[in-house]
């Protein structure tokens, strides 16, 4: 029997296996933040040990950086004290590090891939739940605990159960202002935050392999809101045509040599996943969540579901999520105010998502009560904008573009959405005070949140194209 793309590079890193326990994984490339790390450094240090491998791993500084006036000391206690410690862990230990002021700082998940660290047929980790993000590249990519960021650097290898296989297939092609974005939110919608909990997933189809590589990052950095350990894409000629010629990536002979592993990495035609499902790419329209979990969403145009549409026991939890988000069951949220609108995150804060915010509101003015924040996710797609002139698109719309960050993805750093304010965001996650204390937040494509901007309301951007 054939393999899938996952068993083929799961079983090609296992180094022990036994039954009934964990295997020990080999670990291609260990990601680390400033965030998960400082206890895990401190475990090495207890315990008298050197990081085993420290060229196998990458730091950098973002999900407490502020994404304004980065050479000014950081305000935050917190913030500075975890960037600092960054600082000098990676110092003492020998790992690299892009911190502020580094030309290859940003988010984690950003600087892997354009950078060509991340590669296919890799076991990528990071103490973050959206390393998931790396399997667009047809890599087995997971978030870990900080305990198990403290054994990658001591061992260069992980303990784990390997999960189940689930294939989601997305047939035919996507309509007029329907983006990766609202792929993955239709996806989560429809099997729930839960739904795929316990499986490692890989995406195919007619829609996904029409993605670009940064739209394919979108869907693969989401997996983790439908509770998959993971996602992943086959790679084909659009991946090896992104990677080719980056900062890392590999040259000359090594660069063939590559390519000839990586044409390998396929699901066989005769393998066998434990679970499949297959939606079409023409019923999904730009989507919104309304909820207080990435599952609790629908198509613009479509209406909260009503209490009696909701199974009883998850009714209080469902009564209890929109009394937090200020709506009524059976509403709808076209045409609903919006105070904020953030464009960012490890989700879509690539130089594509910027490029199509500015396509889209070049000429346009942003609502004068809504505040627009627009942080690119390293300091090289900051740069590409500023070359490409994306900056004065988005100046004269009366959009900031700020430094890069994980910004207000979470209320770790200085951007936080005030309380009881609505913000349209293009992260991942709105649960309860995500955002800030109290903050209220609707997850959206970059073209449905710069549809907000303009008008001030939630808005079916086709209407706009």
């Amino acid at each position: 029997m054939g393999k899938t793309l996952f068993d083929k590079i799961w079983d090609g890193h296992v180094v022990t296996s036994r039954p009934g326990h964990p295997d020990a994984v080999y670990i291609n490339t260990h990601f680390i933040h400033e965030v998960t790390s400082p206890q895990a450094f401190d475990g090495l240090r207890k315990r008298n040990i050197p990081v085993f491998r420290p060229n196998k791993t990458r730091a950098t500084a973002d999900h407490n950086v502020p994404t304004v006036d980065q050479h000014l000391p950081i305000k935050e206690a917190l913030s500075r004290h975890q960037v600092e410690m960054l600082t000098k862990n990676t110092a003492e230990f020998g790992v690299e590090l892009y911190g502020l002021g580094h030309r290859y700082q940003g988010i984690v998940h950003v600087i892997g891939p354009e950078l060509g660290i991340t590669l296919p047929g890799m076991t990528i980790v990071c103490g973050d739940s959206h390393t998931s993000t790396h399997g667009a590249f047809g890599a087995i990519a997971f978030g870990i605990g900080t305990s198990e960021v403290e054994q990658v650097l001591a061992t260069q290898c992980i303990l784990q159960y390997k999960p189940k296989r689930m294939k989601i297939e997305i047939t035919g092609q996507l309509k007029k202002g329907v983006l990766s974005k609202d792929i993955i939110l239709y996806i989560i919608a429809k099997i729930s935050a839960s739904g795929a909990t316990g499986y490692f997933v890989e995406y195919a189809g007619e829609a996904i392999r029409s993605l670009s590589m940064e739209a394919r990052m979108t869907i693969c950095n989401m997996s983790i809101e439908m509770g998959a350990r993971g996602g992943l894409i086959a790679p084909d000629h659009v991946t090896f045509d992104y990677i080719k010629g980056r900062e890392f990536a590999p040259q000359g002979a090594a660069w063939d040599q590559a390519l000839d592993y990586w044409k390998t990495l396929y699901t066989d035609v005769d393998a066998e996943f434990d679970k499949v499902l297959v939606f079409k790419a023409e019923d999904i329209e730009p989507q919104v969540t309304y909820g207080t979990n990435p599952g609790m969403g629908m198509g613009v145009t479509e209406h909260i579901p009503g209490l009696s549409d909701i199974e009883d026991g998850e009714r209080p939890s469902f009564t209890k999520s929109l009394e937090y988000m200020g709506l009524e069951a059976g509403s709808q949220l076209l045409g609903k105010k919006v105070d904020y609108v953030f464009i960012g995150s490890c989700t879509n804060s690539r130089i594509e998502d910027l490029r199509l915010v500015a396509d889209f509101v070049k000429g346009k003015k942003k609502s004068d009560d809504v505040t627009v924040w627009i942080v690119p996710g390293s300091k090289q797609v900051e740069a590409q904008a500023i070359e490409e002139g994306i900056d004065k698109v988005f100046e004269a719309a009366g959009f900031q573009l700020r430094q890069p960050g994980c910004s207000a993805c979470l209320a770790m750093n200085e951007d936080k959405i005030p309380a009881g304010k609505y913000c349209i965001s293009t992260s991942n996650r709105n649960f309860e005070g995500r955002q800030g204390p109290n903050a209220r937040t609707f997850l959206a494509s970059p073209l449905t949140a710069a549809a907000a901007a303009i008008t001030g309301i939630v808005s079916d951007v086709r209407e706009m194209i």
